[in-house]
């Protein structure tokens, strides 16, 4: 490991009569470092969406395009358990910015020399390396979060945090139309998102701390007195490698069954909305700012369904994820089916389903996110979350949004898309529902 990304050491214990304050306001300042931080990586992340258009014009297949934007998601879903595991023991201070700086300055390439956008190859190499550095972003972020909050709090404030994913994701398509009207260039998708996020990567830094004991103050745990079931000194050690995989990854079942459903529920979310600007102009008659924006209120739709997911699970299922994660994937099936069905002249009814597809799948997203870093100590929670995250892009992004959902359309058209999705739907709630009774 280089030796700028190794974490800090703990300082000395500050003055028991300042601890309180410095927590409290160092608490805030790191959650707005990560969020803000994290809505910066999805204004790098799948800008390739919106340019598929642009490139079918040109004369590149579904198919071609679905492979090379499943490099993107095999890679982020690699990386996010690799670095994940490196973020374990590392600074997330700067971890966490170098990788959106990295990302941002791949997103400037593709944007700036169209020759790397002139075949299917160089833009599959391209987006692999954005995936990779993408994967930066997650695992410092959970375990920055573990850290900094406690257990009994967790829930409510990681769904917080994970409105940031539609936040970023929201704003990047308004950022994609200005950078295209001011350029009159499609390329401008790519680099004027790219040009705002180096800005954020700035802001994270300067906001991110990595663990309370590098600023002098006690642990999380005995600050809030909310120790984890089975707590000890351990937690706060700094575990190797090895034994993160062999004692905390590998043999959790609880893990595996939660890592599976988390494909499925990928599928879902990216193959509604990395599909949904071709499908809206192709089918239903959109043209490019229309499915833009609506591409776009697909992810700020997520903001309150996220944050009344995470309310339900804390306050109605007293902590149990799986009743509200299955509740919302069955009202996801039925909105999709609505949302195939609706006939061609609908426009608004088409948007109303889009706004709900995207106001539910970030709920079950999240709520798989917290059930990983629940499952193991603090300082394997990067590992965790990579874990569900390379399930989640690997199989449920890669191979089966992208590559499988662009073969499936030139193939069979879009109702072979759409049976994909509903059966994506039922197998998440199978997956779901074998951690039910467990939890």
């Amino acid at each position: 490991m280089f030796r700028f990304l190794a974490p800090p050491p703990p300082k000395p214990q500050i003055d028991k009569e300042k601890i309180d304050g410095t927590y409290t306001r160092l608490r805030l300042q790191v959650f707005l470092g990560i969020f803000v931080g994290y809505a910066g990586y999805y204004l790098v992340r799948k800008n390739f969406a919106l340019v598929i258009p642009d490139l079918i014009a040109e004369g590149f297949s579904k198919t071609e395009l679905g492979v090379a934007m499943s490099f993107l998601a095999i890679a982020y879903g690699l990386s996010k358990f690799l670095m994940g595991n490196v973020s374990d023991r590392s600074n997330a201070r700067i971890f966490m910015p170098l990788g959106l700086i990295l990302s941002s300055v791949v997103m400037l390439i593709l944007g700036f020399l169209p020759i790397m956008t002139s075949s299917v190859f160089i833009m599959g190499v391209l987006l692999f390396i954005n995936g990779w550095f993408q994967g930066m972003g997650w695992p410092p972020s959970g375990r920055t979060m573990v850290h900094w909050f406690s257990v009994k709090e967790r829930g409510t404030k990681m769904s917080i945090w994970n409105v940031a994913h539609n936040l970023g994701g929201g704003l990047m398509a308004p950022l994609a139309i200005l950078g295209f009207e001011l350029f009159n260039d499609w390329h401008a998708k790519f680099y004027f998102p790219g040009m705002v996020a180096l800005g954020v990567a700035g802001i994270t830094y300067l906001l991110v701390r990595s663990t309370p004991q590098s600023q002098g103050l006690p642990s999380i745990e005995e600050w809030k007195n909310d120790y984890p079931d089975n707590y000890d000194d351990s937690y706060q050690n700094n575990f190797s490698a090895r034994e993160i995989f062999v004692k905390y990854i590998l043999p959790n079942k609880m893990l595996w069954s939660i890592a599976f459903a988390n494909a499925f529920v990928y599928l879902i979310r990216y193959g509604i909305s990395d599909w949904a600007p071709t499908y809206l102009q192709e089918v239903k008659g959109f043209d490019f700012k229309a499915s833009g924006y609506a591409y776009s209120m697909y992810e700020f739709a997520g903001i309150p369904g996220t944050i009344l997911c995470g309310w339900l699970s804390d306050r109605v299922f007293n902590g149990k994820r799986a009743p509200v994660s299955i509740i919302y994937m069955v009202l996801i099936a039925i909105t999709i089916a609505v949302y195939w069905m609706n006939p061609i002249g609908n426009p608004m009814i088409d948007s109303i389903c889009l706004v709900a597809i995207g106001f539910l799948i970030y709920g079950p997203v999240m709520l798989i996110g917290v059930h990983a870093l629940d499952l193991v100590p603090k300082n394997a929670a990067g590992t965790s979350a990579g874990l569900t995250g390379l399930f989640g892009y690997f199989l449920g992004t890669a191979i089966l949004a992208n590559m499988a959902a662009g073969y499936i359309i030139d193939r069979f058209d879009w109702t072979g898309f759409f049976i994909l999705m509903l059966s994506a739907c039922a197998l998440s709630i199978f997956f779901i529902g074998l951690t039910w009774k467990k939890e």
